[in-house]
């Protein structure tokens, strides 16, 4: 199994690794990986690999989980000008830092705002999807009270402001049913397949399993922006929200 970089230092932005296998000369996996793999509603990383030997670069455009690897897939025109990668190729991996770091900023962001729907409304997420610019958050919720959700993204943005540290841990799953009345706010719950948790704690906030990148501090976020509500069907609701670029000025 390729070992996850990511999972307990979401700030890496460079790493070295050696190439395990390659597949259509063009699906890399390596011995070890900082590149999020698209999962949990979280879009992959993108960026580079730059082969040691000669310096010759391959644009990674997706990776994703696939049998407990990895894999990278690199852009065709990586290749320019040199063979392709081979097994056993020392590399060095470059991620495209400025969209880890927004979707970073995303996901600390969907963690914040779900837990206040869920306190405030008693609301369970259904499903996520992080986006560069937008992103959406679906909860089950009978009474659908869309004056509510000023509210909640106050609420949001003052903890947000309150600079709440956020920490990683991997525990086993055993020890994390033990710890936690929830392992997720998921209303489907958590696979049964998985036997070690990674759970992300908002100081003073919440504390619950999952494998996305996150941020270290709320603050980061800036502030978030509820851009629409939709009604998808019988309790089936849709929330939309964005970043802020400056700091909500709240205390």
């Amino acid at each position: 199994m390729t070992e996850a970089l990511y999972f307990l230092d979401c700030y890496l932005k460079e790493f070295e690794a050696t190439v395990e296998k390659v597949t259509e000369g063009k699906y890399i996996v390596l011995d070890r990986t900082a590149f999020y793999p698209e999962s949990g509603g979280q879009p992959s990383d993108t960026g580079k690999l730059v082969r040691e030997r000669d310096g010759a670069e391959f644009k990674v455009v997706y990776a994703g989980k696939f049998n407990g690897d990895i894999s990278h897939e690199i852009s065709p025109e990586g290749e320019t000008g040199s063979e392709g990668l081979k097994v056993g190729d020392r590399v060095k991996g470059i991620i495209d830092w400025d969209r880890r770091y927004r979707h970073m900023r995303m996901h600390t962001a969907t963690h914040v705002i779900a837990n206040v729907i869920e306190k405030e409304a008693g609301a369970q997420i259904t499903g996520n999807q992080l986006g560069l610019d937008q992103s959406r958050v679906d909860f089950s919720l009978e009474a659908f009270d869309r004056e509510k959700f000023a509210e909640y993204e106050k609420i949001a943005n003052e903890i947000i402001a309150e600079n709440h540290s956020v920490n990683l841990y991997l525990v086993s799953r055993k020890e994390a049913e033990e710890r936690l009345s929830r392992l997720t706010t998921l209303a489907k719950g958590f696979s049964e397949e998985i036997t070690e948790v990674r759970l992300v704690e908002i100081e003073g906030v919440t504390i619950e399993a999952c494998g996305g990148s996150h941020l270290k501090n709320t603050g980061e976020i800036k502030g978030i922006k509820i851009e629409k509500l939709q009604n998808k069907g019988k309790s089936n609701r849709r929330m939309y929200f964005s970043l802020l670029d400056q700091a909500s000025g709240l205390k």
